[in-house]
């Protein structure tokens, strides 16, 4: 089987987990403060905070940035659960736009026609291959004085004019599970502005406690227990080291994709970035012609199975989920993201491959589509 995703954990990280646990010392503690210095030196030295996850990292992201009951938050529908789910978590009401309909990046003129009084913040997902905007971004942020949340979660080591996603802007959130770039088995961090703000954020992934100044403690403000684990950072260092060697891979397994995916199959592919280099990679997401085949997505990733070879889907559109039309939205809203959400099959791609495999994923492809034939036929 050749797997959706897997992460490439080398024997030293091994030893060095076993380590952190002889030391007795392994919920938070001496690597998470390592772990956050590496990512802030790899963001030029912008304060970062790590947490158990992504989805914590854009829950604190949120309330970081005052979201709360009454407020509307604009976002893009073709993403991941997370941002719909954390908007919402907070009291917030999603306000969704769509997407691009090459990079699937969020569209940022229906972003500025639907601010509002009740708008506190803008929250794009970048997606590989092709990043959003980031001048019209925040040249539009600052023109509405609007908070930033940037969804990083694919994009670690992918850069803007030749600057890594987190260098610049607002708050960003990046994901370490395991079928991201690098991982921590679970994690995720916040890219924040100064010492200030990552103070808070200190205080509200741990149950939004303060100490005193007589040693006792106290709350003010209802925060959650987001506090990664040492054995977690400890992974998570090891795999920071790495990235550059993960990311040439990735790139590398790409461009295989782009060289030998048979472009007569009549499947659309990722948009091909003028500069590669700058593009990290997570995953590789195709759109099948399914109007002009005789064969459901689900057959199609069923016949790759079968053939060992595992897929997903990335994203669902997140305006038709039970929860997304419960603010209102229903099928024709955002037609982009609709299409693409119809379509998606995410293919294998990961450091743990190789050439090899991208051949047999392509060849796979051709022959499943073949045999399904057109409705022409």
């Amino acid at each position: 089987m050749i797997k959706f995703a897997g992460p490439v954990i080398d024997e030293a990280t091994i030893a060095h987990v076993a380590e952190v646990l002889r030391s007795g010392h392994i919920t938070s503690g001496p690597w998470v403060e390592r772990f956050e210095s590496a990512l802030s030196e790899f963001c030029e030295g912008r304060p970062v905070r790590v947490l158990t996850s992504a989805t914590a990292a854009v829950e604190v992201a949120l309330q970081l940035a005052g979201i709360g009951a009454g407020d509307e938050v604009i976002t893009c529908a073709e993403s991941f659960f997370t941002v719909l789910n954390m908007i919402v978590k907070v009291g917030a009401t999603p306000v969704f736009v769509d997407c691009d309909p090459v990079t699937r990046n969020i569209d940022l003129t229906q972003v500025e026609a639907r601010i509002g009084p009740r708008t506190r913040a803008i929250v794009p997902t970048h997606w590989p291959g092709s990043l959003v905007d980031m001048d019209a971004l925040y040249a539009l942020a600052r023109r509405h004085r609007l908070r930033v949340i940037e969804d990083g979660a694919l994009v670690l080591g992918s850069k803007w004019q030749d600057r890594p996603v987190g260098a610049i802007g607002d708050l960003v959130t990046f994901s370490f599970h395991p079928n991201k770039n690098i991982t921590s088995i679970e994690g995720g961090a916040i890219v924040c502005n100064d010492a200030d703000e990552a103070k808070r954020i200190d205080v509200l992934r741990f149950h939004g406690i303060e100490r005193l100044p007589d040693g006792t403690r106290d709350v003010a403000f209802a925060g959650g227990k987001f506090n990664l684990p040492d054995v977690n950072a400890r992974i998570g260092l090891d795999q920071l080291a790495r990235l550059p060697e993960f990311l040439a891979k990735r790139r590398a397994l790409a461009e295989r994709y782009f060289a030998r995916f048979d472009t007569t199959l009549r499947c659309t592919l990722p948009p091909r970035p003028v500069d590669g280099d700058g593009q990290s990679w997570n995953m590789f997401a195709i759109l099948l012609p399914l109007d002009e085949i005789r064969m459901s997505r689900k057959d199609f990733r069923d016949a790759l199975a079968v053939r060992g070879i595992a897929t997903g889907v990335s994203y669902e559109a997140l305006h038709l989920s039970t929860l997304g039309r419960g603010y209102g939205y229903r099928e024709g809203d955002l037609p982009h993201t609709e299409r693409i959400a119809a379509r998606t099959v995410t293919l294998p791609l990961h450091a743990g491959m190789g050439v090899d495999d991208v051949d047999r994923v392509c060849v796979a492809c051709a022959e499943v589509l073949a045999e399904a034939g057109t409705n022409a036929a």
